[in-house]
C-alpha cells in the first residue's frame, strides 16, 4: 500500500513535496494506525519515533525533517540558510506600496503582520530546535521542512526556479489570521514567482462549522461568503481550499494547484481529528534536492 501522496504541480524536478498517508508504513496501534507522525496526539512515543525513522529511510531524505511546534498562529521560521544573502533586487514593503514596514496592515480583504523587508519576516531556527511556529521557509538544499495535519490545510510554496521552498499549516484560525500572507512575505522570492500546492484537508462537502468561523472570515472579506454553504441554522459547510486561494491571490500568488483531497471523507488514506476525535497526524514535507 502506498504511504505517500506526491504533489502534482509544475515545479523543477529538484523540488520534492508530498503528504504521508495513514497506512503503508508505520507501527502505531489504533486509533493511530499505522503511520502516525504526530508526537503530541496521544500515541506511544516509541511508535512515533519508529514511524519517523521509517519516514526518513523510505524516502531517503537528505536530512531529518525540521518539525514545528504548531500553535494555529502565523509565526514563520527560516530553516538552514541563516547566512544566505538577502537579494538586493527584492523590494521593501514601502516600495511595493504596502505601507510602513513592520506594522499591522488593514484592508478590505485581510489583516496581517508584514515583516520589515521581504525575506526577513521569518526568525531563524537552530538545527535540532522545534520552534513554535506554523510555517517555515528555506533556500538550502537538503533541508526538509515539515508540518503535521489531520484536517487543517497544508500549503506548500516553491519558487518557479526551484530556488526556495516554504510550507504552512493553515487551519481555519491561522488561515484567517494571515499565515499564508505571512509565509509569502517571509520568502525571498517575489510573490508572482511563487507556485502553491494545497494538500489534503477537511473538504467542502464534509467540513461543517458554526458562527465563530463564518463570522471570522466574512466580517473581514466579503468574498469569503463564496466559500460557505448554509446547512442548518447557524451552520455552514466551508471550503478551506477556496479561502486559501483567495488569501494567496491577495498575497500575489496566482498559480495554485491541488486542494481536492478531503481528509474527513477518506478514512482509508487520511487521519481526521474532526471525524474520529482521537487521531494520528499526517506529515507534509518539502525540500530542495542537493
Amino acid at each position: 500500500m502506498n504511504a505517500f501522496l506526491h504533489a502534482d504541480w509544475p515545479v523543477p524536478a529538484g523540488v520534492q513535496a508530498l503528504t504521508t498517508l495513514r497506512h503503508g508504513l508505520g507501527v502505531s496501534s489504533p486509533p493511530f494506525d499505522c503511520f502516525n507522525l504526530g508526537s503530541r496526539c496521544g500515541d506511544v512515543a516509541e511508535a512515533v519515533a519508529e514511524n519517523r525513522r521509517q519516514l526518513v529511510a523510505s524516502l531517503a531524505l537528505p536530512s531529518a525533517p525540521r518539525w514545528l511546534r504548531q500553535v494555529h498562529g502565523i509565526g514563520v521560521v527560516r530553516m538552514g540558510d541563516e547566512s544566505a544573502p538577502h537579494p538586493p533586487s527584492a523590494p521593501s514593503p514601502r516600495e511595493r506600496g504596502e505601507g510602513e514596514p513592520g506594522v499591522s496592515l488593514r484592508s478590505a480583504q485581510t489583516m496581517f503582520l508584514l515583516p520589515a523587508a521581504r525575506g526577513e519576516g521569518a526568525r531563524r531556527a537552530d538545527e535540532g530546535e522545534e520552534p513554535e511556529a506554523d510555517a517555515a521557509v528555506t533556500s538550502t538544499p537538503g533541508t526538509v521542512l515539515a508540518i503535521l495535519t489531520a484536517d487543517c490545510l497544508p500549503v506548500v510554496l516553491a519558487a518557479r526556479d526551484g530556488g526556495e521552498v516554504a510550507l504552512a499549516h493553515a487551519g481555519w484560525r491561522g488561515l484567517c489570521a494571515g499565515v499564508l500572507e505571512a509565509t509569502v512575505a517571509a520568502m525571498r522570492t517575489l510573490a508572482h514567482d511563487v507556485i502553491a500546492w494545497l494538500g489534503p484537508a477537511a473538504g467542502a462537502s464534509a467540513y461543517e462549522i458554526g458562527t465563530e468561523v463564518f463570522d471570522a472570515f466574512t466580517t473581514r472579506d466579503a468574498r469569503a461568503h463564496l466559500a460557505f454553504l448554509p446547512t442548518r441554522p447557524g451552520h455552514w459547510k466551508v471550503d478551506l481550499p477556496m479561502l486559501a486561494r483567495q488569501r494567496l491571490l491577495d498575497a500575489g500568488v496566482t498559480e495554485v494547484h491541488g486542494g481536492g483531497q478531503c481528509t474527513i471523507s477518506d478514512p482509508t488514506r487520511y487521519f481526521s481529528h474532526r471525524r474520529d476525535g482521537r487521531s494520528g497526524r499526517m506529515a507534509t514535507l518539502v525540500w530542495r534536492q542537493a
